[in-house]
């Protein structure tokens, strides 16, 4: 692996494409300097310039660099969750170009937590932006084939590194307005947070990915609750997918990749319960089914 990890991190200074696993989800990564290269994603998913994309670094120390300001709060939460599937977005340098941020003054920062992409962001020695490797709203990828089904054709080259440990996107935290903000629920929740910063607002906003209302969605609808009466579909009931959040984050993307593939038409699912710890399972739900 030291040998692709190598030639992934020529090609991505030489401003090439190279998908590459994380623990949420594999990413579709291009130095995060180069507007050239960060211009190839878009391209290759089809993402509108106006959704930002997060930005992986290796260190704390590469997350200031990028920062025009950094709270004391954004520090006690990195050294608390990361390596991790947390993104911390704060007001950003004049270095990190605007395409990265869909224009706006903040940057969305994470270290993640798996040795392949640690390896990699060392071995290049440069920020990766890195959306999620597929096309536009469609499903996140969790394993390599995903990527190579989805993508394949758009990438110079895609590191596998086995299925993906928590199976969906960071939780997103903002630091750009008067008062933290979570922007995107996760498996890092809400109490996790406030915990270690105290009290923080929940809601969407700009400056976080993966808020169009419609997102990590396979071609077969989604119904949330109620199965419909025609047609050939499955139901996936609560009781049959595993009782805990971690194990069902880890469990969904992968299990409706398999699901798309069978041509059915339609997936209902139970939704699980309504709690902290349930909030990001529950938005990806609601946006698969919207």
């Amino acid at each position: 692996m030291s040998h692709e990890i190598e030639r992934a991190a020529e090609l991505l200074r030489a401003g090439r494409l190279v998908a590459f696993p994380t623990e949420t989800v594999y990413g579709l990564g291009a130095n995060a300097l180069d507007p050239a290269a960060v211009q190839r994603i878009f391209d290759a998913k089809g993402r509108p310039l106006s959704s930002p994309l997060i930005v992986h670094v290796d260190s704390i120390g590469m997350a200031r660099e990028l920062a025009s300001q950094w709270p004391e709060a954004a520090e006690k939460l990195a050294r608390r969750f990361w390596p991790g599937p947390l993104t911390i977005v704060v007001p950003k340098q004049p270095t990190v170009p605007d395409i990265v941020t869909a224009g706006l003054p903040s940057v969305g920062l994470r270290i993640p937590a798996h040795p392949v992409a640690i390896a990699l962001l060392q071995a290049a020695k440069i920020p990766l932006a890195a959306p999620s490797a597929n096309r536009f709203m469609q499903l996140s990828p969790t394993t390599a084939e995903h990527v190579r089904s989805g993508l394949g054709h758009a990438v110079a080259m895609i590191l596998d590194g086995g299925p993906c440990s928590i199976g969906i996107e960071s939780t997103v935290i903002s630091f750009a307005g008067s008062m933290p903000k979570i922007l995107r629920p996760g498996m890092i929740s809400q109490p996790d947070i406030e915990a270690v910063i105290g009290p923080v607002d929940i809601g969407g906003g700009l400056e976080s990915p993966g808020q169009h209302p419609r997102h990590y969605s396979p071609r077969t609808p989604v119904l949330l609750g109620g199965s419909p009466q025609q047609g050939r579909g499955v139901r996936l009931d609560f009781t049959n997918m595993p009782s805990t959040p971690g194990a069902y984050a880890e469990r969904l993307y992968s299990l409706l990749h398999d699901l798309d593939e069978r041509g059915l038409d339609w997936i209902a699912i139970e939704m699980p319960p309504d709690t902290p710890d349930w909030a990001g399972v529950r938005d990806r739900l609601h946006r698969a089914a919207a």
